[in-house]
């Protein structure tokens, strides 16, 4: 590790769902006048996000350089050889971070950080910590200082259940910003820290059921005084600050339900309505039914369900006809299915234990699946809906990798229902993910009114080591956005060099016995075949 006098801090503060489109037009109009300075002193512009964008694969991006072919993680769940979903957590992401290359380190509430791994300094886990969990904290004893310091503090908000009530979402927003903003001042006063990293999740709670842009700009607001305090602590430590979106947002009117399209052309068949499940069918008992009855005398639906035991609901939603995609297809009759954020597997006989597609056949049956996806139009516009992308030239490096990804096109938003219809009104949901997020930075170095090239979430990492003075791993996919120094700077004068780090951020240095040991250490660990 460099040395500590000579190098700079960084303080990354990450801002959930926030689209380029709105930042521009707002520092612009003047609105957002924190934003507006970080652009004017430092560098600012668009980020492009993962494929497809969305949480639970950018922010791991962001956090090691690597696309998700190298940190593994492809959604929040990941879709077993028995067609189960397995929840992925921080024991899943498979590179190093950010904050255990560069310690000490102050980190919170970044998605897919449960449960808490050790580090050099103090982590708070983020999005997909269970309720009530032990094991969002590092050291475990910092939980009881959360709980004295900030009782009100949450982890996070569920857009969905203000569905009804839409009206009192805003509120609940502020709160959270505020326990956030709480979150904040402690970590940093807990620890001496050179990597500050902490996200707020805040605009993409309330944009996917709001798309009000009054409404926005208020929030907005608030995320620009969250700015403002930001840069005080960034100066104040002499640390570059960096203030980056995992992905974008728009406007959508439409749901496109996939795996709808897939039953339609004979890719996909539900389960049969025998024996329980027919008659409960007969009976009007479905999922969709109980839910109804559940919220309709005051339960948190959602919330119920997260507190029985995983055996109790398999059960249940396994008898309990309806459409949902890990309980109603009948796999062993089905050639593919759309899981998490799109990913289309097909259901071959080396993945899944009850495949029906033999593998010389799997590229016929991904060229069919495409072409049907890609076919699908708007009934209104004749426009088509949905864009195709193939998992191998997105995921070369992984064999295990989805095999297609499908992503609503502008407007539409993708949804994995096993839905009578194929595309119907977006009810209660106003706004869904778009690829381009923001990247802006300010600091020591920064050129002033400076602007990325073609960035994209995996540059974000390399760039915070480089401008602290920490090689670059040598697995990264992104680059150092060099363009954004002053010239004649210490970090513009400086080759970007590389080290091999392991998963826990442990620089893996040549040994005296050869050229051979280190060969096979870096096969160990993947860098070579």
């Amino acid at each position: 590790m460099a040395d500590r006098q000579s190098s700079s801090r960084a303080f990354v503060l990450g801002i959930d769902g926030v689209p380029w489109s709105l930042v521009d037009r707002w520092t612009a109009a003047g609105d957002l006048p924190n934003f507006a300075r970080l652009r004017e002193e430092g560098a600012a512009g668009p980020l492009e996000s993962t494929t497809p964008p969305t949480t639970p694969l950018a922010w791991p991006s962001i956090a090691t350089g690597v696309w998700p072919d190298q940190h593994g993680i492809y959604g929040f769940r990941r879709l077993t050889d028995r067609h189960t979903h397995a929840v992925n957590t921080s024991d899943d992401v498979a590179s190093a971070t950010l904050w255990d290359v560069l310690g000490p380190a102050a980190v919170g509430n970044v998605p897919m950080t449960y449960p808490a791994r050790e580090i050099d300094g103090r982590l708070v886990t983020g999005m997909m910590t269970p309720d009530g969990a032990d094991g969002f904290t590092h050291p475990p004893e910092l939980a009881d200082r959360i709980e004295a310091q900030i009782p009100d503090y949450q982890v996070g908000l569920e857009w969905a259940e203000y569905r009804e009530r839409p009206e009192a979402l805003p509120g609940a927003i502020a709160d959270l910003v505020a326990a956030r903003q709480e979150l904040l001042d402690l970590l940093l006063s807990a620890v001496d820290w050179r990597l500050a990293f902490v996200v707020f999740t805040a605009p993409d709670r309330l944009q996917h059921l709001i798309w009000d842009e009054s409404v926005l700009l208020d929030h907005y607001r608030t995320l620009d005084a969250v700015v403002g305090d930001a840069m005080e602590r960034a100066a104040a430590a002499d640390a570059t600050l960096y203030v980056v979106s995992d992905h974008g947002f728009g406007p959508i009117h439409d749901l496109v339900n996939v795996n709808r399209i897939l039953e339609r052309e004979g890719h996909l068949t539900r389960r049969d309505h025998d024996g329980t499940r027919g008659l409960l069918s007969t009976l009007g008992l479905t999922k969709e039914r109980v839910r109804s009855t559940v919220e309709g005398v005051g339960l948190d639906f959602a919330a119920l369900v997260r507190h029985l035991p995983d055996s109790l609901v398999d059960r249940a939603a396994t008898r309990l006809p309806g459409s949902n995609v890990l309980y109603d297809i009948d796999h062993s009759a089905s050639a593919a299915c759309v899981f998490g954020p799109g990913n289309v597997y097909v259901n071959d006989t080396d993945r899944f234990q009850d495949g029906v597609v033999e593998p010389e056949a799997v590229d016929a049956v991904k060229a069919d699946v495409a072409a049907a996806f890609r076919h699908v139009t708007d009934p209104e516009t004749g426009q088509r809906v949905l864009d195709v992308h193939d998992g191998d030239d997105l995921f070369p490096r992984d064999p295990d990798s989805p095999d297609l990804v499908v992503r609503g096109k502008d407007g539409y938003s993708k949804r994995r229902s096993l839905a009578d219809a194929t595309i119907e009104p977006a009810a209660g949901e106003a706004a869904g993910h778009r690829s381009t997020g923001v990247f802006l930075a300010w600091g020591p170095h920064v050129a002033a009114g400076s602007t990325p090239a073609e960035a994209s979430v995996v540059d974000v990492a390399p760039t915070v080591l480089h401008l602290a003075g920490e090689p670059v791993p040598a697995s990264a996919d992104g680059r150092v956005l060099s363009e954004l120094f002053e010239p004649d700077s210490p970090p513009a004068e400086r080759e970007v060099s590389e080290s091999v780090y392991d998963r826990a951020g442990r620089t893996v240095e040549p040994s005296e016995s050869g050229s051979g040991d280190v060969e096979d250490r870096l096969r160990g660990l993947g860098y070579i075949d």
